[in-house]
Formats: C-alpha cells, sequence, structure tokens
C-alpha cells in the first residue's frame, strides 16, 4: 500500500540510508542559495572570472561554511555529508565556477586549519572563513609538481625566529582573491615527502605576489593565479601543524576532497541530463521530437544508469567515512568512477542537443567544459587507479 506520510516521501530519496532530516533541510538552503544568488548572476561572473567577494559573505551569513568544523570551535560537526549536499547543489548551478571557489575555500584551505591549526591560529582566522569574511586558498600543485606532491620546489628555511619562504605555485584557485593561504613548502628538502610543511601566508606578506592565469577551458567564473614567494618573512606561529609533517596533512585532506569532488561529478551529470530530457521531448525529429527515437531512450538509459552507480558509489563511500571506517580505496574509486562517468554523461547530452549543444545559449556547453577538470582536479584518474591498484596489493 503506498503511503504519502513524509517518512515515506523521505525513504524514496536517493541516499535515504545516510542522510537524516538536517541534511535534507540543507539542501534545500544551498538550493535557494543557487537560484536566488547565484544563477541570476552567473553570465555576468562567467565573462568577469571572478565571484564577487559578497558571495562569500551571503553563503557565510546563511552559514553553508559552519560544516567541517566541530560544534565547540562555531561549527556544525565535522559531517562530510553536508559537504556532499553543498556539493551537489552548488553543481547544478549555472555557473561551476561558483562551485570551485566556495569549495577551494571551505572544503580545500579551511579544513587544514580546523585539522590541524593552533589555538592561537583559530581563535585568529577561523570565525573569519567560517563567516565569509576571509578566503581561503590551498597552494600545493607548482609548475613542475602537481599530483605528485612530494615533488614540490618550494622551500621555508628557518631564519632567526621565523621562516623565508621561496617558490611558486601554480593553477591556485582563489589564488588572486584569498586572503590567506595554506602552501606546502620544503623545511628538510633532503628528506623528500617526509620533509615538507604546511605554512600559513597572509595575501599583503612582503616578497608574495599572485597574478592571475586566464584562457582557462572552463570554470571561468572562479579566479586561478599563479603564485610567487621571493623570501617572504614569516612569523614561527604560521606554521600549520607540525615541522615535517605536512605531506601527511595534506594526504589526510584529500580524501574529504575527493569525496567532495565526487559529488559534485554526480550532481552537474544529474541537471546536465534533466536538461537534455527536456530537450529532447522538444526538439522535433520526422513526424515526432528527438525523444521518442529508441536510440535516445537507450543513450538516456544508459546515462542514468551511470549517473546512478556514481550516486551509490560516492553514497556508500561516505557511510564508511562517516563511520571512521579507512576508506583510501574507496574514495578513490568513487572520485575515479564519478568523474569519468560525469564525463561520459555528459558527452552523450551534448551529442544529444546537436548543433545546438555547441552554442553559449544552451547550458549543455558550459557543463561540457566544467566537468574536465575533474578528471585532473585532487588528483588524476590516472593517480586514483594507481591508489586503487596499491591499496589492492597490484
Amino acid at each position: 500500500m503506498k503511503s504519502d506520510a513524509p517518512e515515506a516521501s523521505l525513504a524514496a530519496e536517493p541516499g535515504a540510508y545516510l542522510f537524516e532530516p538536517r541534511h535534507h533541510e540543507f539542501r534545500q538552503l544551498v538550493r535557494s542559495f543557487v537560484d536566488r544568488e547565484v544563477n541570476p548572476h552567473a553570465d555576468a561572473w562567467e565573462a568577469a572570472g571572478h565571484v564577487p567577494r559578497d558571495l562569500f559573505h551571503k553563503a557565510g551569513e546563511l552559514g553553508l561554511f559552519k560544516h567541517g568544523v566541530p560544534e565547540a570551535e562555531g561549527g556544525t560537526g565535522i559531517d562530510c555529508r553536508m559537504a556532499i549536499v553543498m556539493s551537489e547543489e552548488i553543481s547544478r548551478g549555472h555557473t561551476r565556477g561558483v562551485g570551485m571557489a566556495l569549495g577551494a575555500h571551505n572544503e580545500i584551505a579551511k579544513p587544514h586549519l580546523v585539522r590541524f591549526g593552533t589555538p592561537l591560529q583559530k581563535s585568529k582566522y577561523l570565525a573569519d572563513m567560517i563567516a565569509g569574511r576571509k578566503v581561503g586558498a590551498l597552494g600545493v600543485t607548482e609548475p613542475k609538481a602537481g599530483t605528485n606532491v612530494a615533488g614540490i620546489k618550494t622551500t621555508a628555511v628557518r631564519d632567526g625566529d621565523g621562516w623565508l619562504l621561496s617558490g611558486e605555485k601554480m593553477y591556485i584557485t582563489n589564488g588572486v582573491d584569498a586572503d590567506l593561504f595554506f602552501i606546502a613548502a620544503k623545511t628538510d628538502p633532503a628528506r623528500g615527502r617526509q620533509g615538507i610543511s604546511m605554512l600559513l601566508v597572509e595575501r599583503d606578506t612582503p616578497g608574495f605576489s599572485r597574478t592571475e592565469l586566464t584562457g582557462k577551458l572552463g570554470r571561468l567564473a572562479s579566479d586561478t593565479g599563479y603564485l610567487k614567494f621571493d623570501n617572504c618573512r614569516l612569523p614561527a606561529s604560521a606554521l600549520i601543524g607540525a615541522v615535517n609533517q605536512g605531506f601527511y596533512q595534506i594526504m589526510q585532506c584529500f580524501e574529504h576532497e575527493r569525496i567532495v569532488i565526487a559529488a559534485g561529478c554526480v550532481g552537474l551529470a544529474e541537471v546536465s541530463l534533466d536538461e537534455t530530457v527536456a530537450y529532447v521531448k522538444q526538439r522535433g525529429y520526422g513526424d515526432g521530437h528527438l525523444a521518442d527515437m529508441q536510440v535516445t531512450k537507450q543513450r538516456l538509459a544508459k546515462s542514468y544508469m551511470e549517473l546512478e552507480a556514481a550516486r551509490q558509489l560516492v553514497y556508500g563511500t561516505a557511510w564508511r567515512v562517516v563511520r571512521g571506517i579507512p576508506s583510501l580505496k574507496e574514495v578513490a574509486m568513487a572520485k575515479a568512477f564519478a568523474a569519468e562517468a560525469a564525463c561520459r554523461i555528459i558527452d552523450d547530452c551534448l551529442q544529444l542537443h546537436g548543433g545546438a549543444g555547441y552554442l553559449s545559449a544552451y547550458p549543455i556547453q558550459r557543463a561540457y567544459r566544467d566537468i574536465r577538470l575533474d578528471r585532473i582536479g585532487g588528483g588524476t584518474t590516472e593517480v586514483m587507479y594507481d591508489i586503487i591498484a596499491k591499496q589492492k596489493g597490484i
């Protein structure tokens, strides 16, 4: 017997075993934020190559940056499910550059302060990051060291009671507009990855310069920067976490970043499919519509199947993470599968749009450009495969 009770409706939702009512409420909050504060301005921000600073303030005022922070420190608790919900919903917006900007601040930079920051550092910066008054960026990638974190060349040398930071960082989201930069540097180069530390650099530090990188394929509404450090003097208190433990800190934070990226792939693939279904139902073909063709139905059915497989892999992995089960392999699987599946799905969606899909007037063109990054950012698909193979003893 079918029930119209709210409980029955909730149980029918994808991920009913994973999410609680508070997560559903948060989903509606983020969705309304996207509809109200993002979508009307998406085209202008894409053209400008930036999102305005007040968007971070508005998100902070709504509490969108509170998850991932213990309640005792002003947050709503450590819960990757909130991050998954936010990533899915932000990715459904009309520009995924917003998700890049907000995500780089909240899901990539802020965790280094929350997990490894000293009480003094947290008291100085955390409330401002939660409120969106201070924007964060993570600087690990360099011109000749991407996924291979151990290969970075930036150095931080002790000088009296502080540090001298020298080097460069590349492809840094929020790299131009951020206030706080969490930078990976070699503090003991002879020890390789065991000689990396994390340091916090404020934007106005003498010797620190930022240059905007232009000409990106997609995610145009997020700023991307090249960072240069020329003997930047930092106080001893700039060290985040323990000296020479930065590599392991980065790896711990990668797990969260990768599952958030995977969730964003699910969100973008889903909205692209929904938009494509609406398009083929009205697109004339012969005596009917494109949606009437068997080949169209089969292509869409295959895409929905892949979407659901990606969603369940992401949600199942999140279920493990929430329970504290080691999930290095599963996170790598979720990130790789979701990114690859989303690229295939959106490619098929563009194909079903025909020539219209090649025009910027249709959202699928932007989705096609935007999704490609997810096979690279946060660790390439090939690196995810390598992690999986090592975890399986191959």
